[in-house]
């Protein structure tokens, strides 16, 4: 049997570290925390996809209604470049954390005249807002009018409720020259505030009362990925505040789950070291592994959706079987190729015919030539 350790030990390590780094980087990321495409339609990288382009102006209306919905309108004028692009597309965060909001009944148009059909989906923690038409491109400035609601937007504490809302977002790649956020409520607004910039490193926002029952705040000179956070305080049962939805986080598992995790991802390596176990004993590792995430992610699906999953014990242990069962399947793969590649066994099989048929031919030529008499066994 040829020895294998050297071709299966780094295609095996390649691809635990491989998927290890991909689940880490999933789990870890907080909402928000990815950037996202101001533009869509665009194939260039990001360094050049959005040169030349800006948001000269954006202005966003929160309306509180007494139902305890947060009423959004979004008007963004936009800079497109000379080369044209679909639209744009807006992320409203619909999870924060372990937090979920209700973003609902979106609707768009556009006072320039740009196609303006309206296109939602939900990824990871954001709610996509497509904005334009793939079959046309627009150029220079646009304007566009972004409507939605957001329900279980408010926090109840003892004597008061909190709404915390980036008004604008943190998922521009475009510089934004001027924000503006107006905030309306059915009650005075006595506690209003609202911080410019990226998280960590913030910046009062200009304030201006526009009477006891709406404040403006403005903000110049925006870099990619700053957002304009507001935060408000009405007092108690001054609206009909929804309860807040929390879901478990995306990493529920404990230590057995997560030490069952790691054996996998150092077992991976040892099957370099021994012959591995049938094939048929790692397809069933990864459909054994392949049941366990799906009953651990199902429950959470269906009662909350296809985003609100998170990773608890069983589902690590799913993952670790996954990763043994392919790191089986890839030795033996391996192996096969190996063995293919150095002529065994099938090769051997063709070169015995080749000697036994030359062979014949020879005896029979120097016994008076020609082929074989018919009849004759081999």
């Amino acid at each position: 049997m040829p020895d294998v350790r050297g071709r299966v030990r780094g295609p095996a390590i390649a691809a635990g570290v491989l998927l290890l780094t991909a689940v880490l980087g999933l789990l870890a990321r907080p909402a928000g925390a990815e950037p996202a495409p101001g533009v869509s339609g665009a194939g260039r990288p990001p360094g050049l996809a959005y040169r030349g382009e800006s948001i000269p102006a954006y202005d966003v209306v929160l309306t509180i209604g007494v139902d305890g919905v947060l009423y959004v309108r979004e008007t963004i004028t936009y800079d497109f470049d000379e080369t044209g692009e679909h639209g744009i597309v807006r992320r409203v965060p619909f999870r924060r954390g372990d937090r979920l909001y209700d973003v609902r009944n979106v609707s768009s148009s556009s006072s320039t005249g740009a196609p303006a059909r309206v296109r939602t989906t939900r990824f990871l923690h954001d709610v996509r807002i497509s904005v334009g038409d793939r079959r046309r491109e627009v150029r220079g400035r646009q304007a566009y009018v972004i409507e939605y609601e957001v329900g279980r937007a408010f926090t109840p504490r003892a004597d008061h409720d909190d709404l915390v809302w980036d008004a604008i977002g943190t998922s521009w790649n475009v510089p934004i020259g001027n924000a503006a956020v107006r905030v309306q409520a059915p009650v005075p607004l006595r506690h209003a505030s609202c911080r410019a910039g990226a998280p960590g490193a913030t910046t009062r926002c200009l304030r201006d009362r526009d009477g006891p029952y709406a404040i403006d705040f403005v903000q110049n000179g925006l870099a990619p990925h700053e957002g304009m956070t507001i935060r408000a305080r009405l007092p108690k049962h001054a609206i009909a505040v929804q309860p807040p939805r929390y879901v478990p986080p995306r990493w529920t598992g404990g230590w057995p789950g997560t030490a069952v995790l790691a054996l996998a991802l150092g077992a991976v390596p040892l099957l370099a070291l021994r012959p591995p176990p049938e094939r048929r004993a790692g397809a069933g590792l990864v459909a054994a592994g392949l049941l366990l995430v799906v009953s651990d992610a199902g429950d959470d699906i269906a009662a909350r959706g296809p985003w609100a999953f998170s990773l608890g014990d069983r589902c690590l242990a799913g993952l670790a079987l996954m990763i043994v069962g392919a790191g089986i399947m890839c030795a033996h793969g391996t192996r096969a190729g190996r063995s293919a590649a150095n002529g065994r066994p099938v090769g051997l099989q063709l070169v015995g015919r080749d000697v036994n048929r030359s062979s014949r031919r020879a005896v029979y030529q120097g016994g008076g030539g020609g082929e074989p008499p018919p009849g004759r066994g081999t």
